[in-house]
């Protein structure tokens, strides 16, 4: 079989890392690998592992996982497994692109035909969620998501929070589920009174209600909550999620897709969470890539529940003009149609990557930074 011959990446706006693969036969596959705010520790990561991969066989994904992961001692994190991720879903585009079938072909096979999605709205600080959430309707999602709070401090005034439930409401009130992004800004004595005052009102899930580095604060939250726990963006593998899934405090697993080493670790995820009744809905708020390789496993895991789509989200908003739309070459396949999107059919991963594009927006592109939060007396919040 042929060879790696090529590894590149690209740096592109508003903030995403592309990575292609070409073999010997100069078939190529697209993969993903951004990290938020990290961007130069995955390239020099990506650095690395081309060193060590290039002349590798393209057709040996699975042994090439397994060498970039357990051969280097130190294992997992964020910039490790998201420089992985991206040249493990260049891999199996690569590899579906040749045998001419969409990567859900090698996974088993689809069990559904279209995917339920979501979209973001109100912002990091939530704000105008009733025209947000109209015109999401209006797009054909009938769910969205929103963060559940500005930056709130360790101990805040419980009147920080009233906001929190109206801005549910009012997204409800126009027949539209919503997921509330805790997005880990809030600490357990504020976490524990948001859950309790939104739980009348149904929302979809609450998404990491702590920081998943607080383990048993998540547990004993879930056991004083009837809304569905949501998280898994800051969960880089099996071996991060397994706590999770044996205290049995979490519902829905989030793993982002160029986060979590790729396509092949996201598959184990998922059927891991299978097991223990643990739902999937993959994170991205990231670029058309990521969303397509989530897309594959969303189309052959029986228990995904909705995707993100990151079409429209304030970081794109901000940053330009550049979205999802950009870099494919048929924008339709992101279609929402009551609240759905087809499934992808094309090979590989379904969408035909605008390598122009690709190529002229990575010459000057820099590297986005991590935006933060201050309390008033100018101490750190969590963002």
């Amino acid at each position: 079989m042929p060879k790696i011959k090529n590894i590149e990446y690209f740096r592109v706006p508003p903030r995403w890392l592309f990575v292609k693969i070409t073999d010997e036969e100069d078939r190529f596959g697209w993969g993903e690998a951004t990290l938020e705010g990290h961007t130069q520790a995955v390239e020099g990561c990506l650095d690395a592992l081309m060193q060590r991969f290039v002349g590798f066989e393209a057709n040996d994904i699975e042994h090439l996982w397994q060498s970039a992961y357990r051969l280097g001692f130190y294992r997992g994190g964020p910039v490790l497994m998201s420089a992985l991720a991206g040249i493990d879903i260049a891999l199996w585009d690569l590899k579906a692109r040749r045998l001419q079938v969409p990567i859900f072909e090698l996974l088993g096979g689809a069990v559904r035909k279209k995917i339920r999605v979501y979209a973001w709205i109100g912002g990091d600080r939530p704000k105008d969620v009733e025209n947000a959430a109209k015109e999401r309707y209006a797009q054909g999602f009938r769910a969205i998501k929103m963060n559940a709070t500005e930056d709130v401090d360790w101990l805040d005034s419980p009147r920080a929070l009233e906001t929190s439930v109206e801005r549910l409401r009012t997204v409800k009130a126009l027949g539209m589920d919503a997921g509330l992004d805790f997005h880990g800004r809030l600490h357990k004595p504020m976490a524990k009174q948001l859950a309790k005052a939104l739980e009348p009102h149904h929302p979809l899930f609450i998404e990491e209600p702590l920081l998943s580095e607080n383990p048993e604060g998540i547990k004993q939250l879930s056991l004083h909550t009837t809304i569905p726990i949501a998280l898994g963006e800051r969960l880089y593998s099996r071996w991060d999620a397994k706590r999770f899934f044996e205290d049995t405090s979490i519902d829905v697993l989030q793993p982002d897709i160029s986060h979590c080493g790729g396509i092949s670790e996201m598959r184990r995820m998922a059927s891991m969470a299978e097991a223990y009744d643990v739902s999937l809905a993959p994170h991205c708020p990231l670029g058309p890539i990521a969303l397509a390789a989530s897309m594959q496993i969303a189309l052959c895991t029986p228990n995904f529940v909705i995707q993100e789509m990151g079409l429209g989200i304030h970081y794109n908003t901000e940053a330009g003009s550049h979205d999802i739309n950009n870099y494919v070459q048929d924008k339709s396949v992101w279609d929402v149609k009551d609240g759905y999107v087809d499934g992808l059919k094309g090979v590989g991963l379904g969408i035909e990557v605008d390598e122009q594009e690709v190529r002229q927006l990575a010459k000057d592109s820099t590297a986005w930074q991590p935006k933060g939060f201050s309390g008033p007396d100018g101490s750190i919040r969590e963002w």
